[in-house]
């Protein structure tokens, strides 16, 4: 997965209209995605995609990227997970196989499509075009077996950090010690309290 800056083979006209869209993107996201902008590599696309409802990625947050060559966008970006995942399409290098990025790609077509292609692919994944060969046949031959592997991914890989304030992100566990938690305790030894004055006054009656 090459990291080398694209920008200098791109045309100014291409520039100017991969920022525009990144730059529409980031201000109105479509649903549960977020576009992070790198200033210094326009070719180096970066999002986050919450995992669909209903599927085995539900409640994970997963990390891409999009690579602009240098003939985009006559050819497709690649796109690559950040974040591991259990997925007929998606190769152990973290490659996404999808026709969109392929066969039916169309210059017209830009970031925002690309985008919402592989979401879906999250929701209906595509065995016919398989990367990954067992997460394919399992989706076909035993899908009991293949959501509980996906889901297993999406909880070792994808949690969503929970943020407390503006800009901490703390892990799950941490949670546990945090001022929520104090508060919580605090409201419990308050019911116990209210709790014990109850009985006295049972007992006083």
């Amino acid at each position: 997965m090459s990291s080398i800056s694209n920008v200098e083979n791109l045309s100014p006209q291409t520039i100017r209209l991969v920022s525009k869209e990144l730059g529409e993107l980031t201000k109105s996201p479509p649903e549960g995605i977020k576009v992070f902008l790198n200033e210094e590599d326009i070719t180096d696309i970066q999002a986050s995609i919450v995992g669909p409802a209903g599927t085995p990625y539900a409640g994970g947050l997963f990390r891409m990227k999009l690579v602009l060559g240098k003939n985009f966008p006559s050819e497709p970006p690649k796109a690559y997970f950040l974040t591991k995942i259990f997925h007929p399409n998606v190769a152990s290098n973290g490659e996404i196989c999808v026709n969109t990025l392929k066969k039916d790609w169309k210059a017209e077509l830009g970031i925002k499509h690309i985008l919402l292609t592989i979401k879906c692919l999250l929701i209906v994944p595509n065995p016919e075009s398989a990367l990954n060969e067992e997460a394919g046949k399992l989706l076909l031959e035993q899908y009991d077996d293949y959501s509980s592997r996906a889901k297993m991914f999406t909880e070792i890989h994808a949690q969503q950090p929970i943020k407390i304030g503006k800009e901490i992100d703390l892990p799950q566990e941490s949670v546990s010690e945090g001022p929520m938690a104090k508060k919580h305790a605090g409201d419990k030894k308050l019911m116990d309290k209210k709790k014990r004055e109850k009985k006295k006054v049972l007992k006083r009656l």
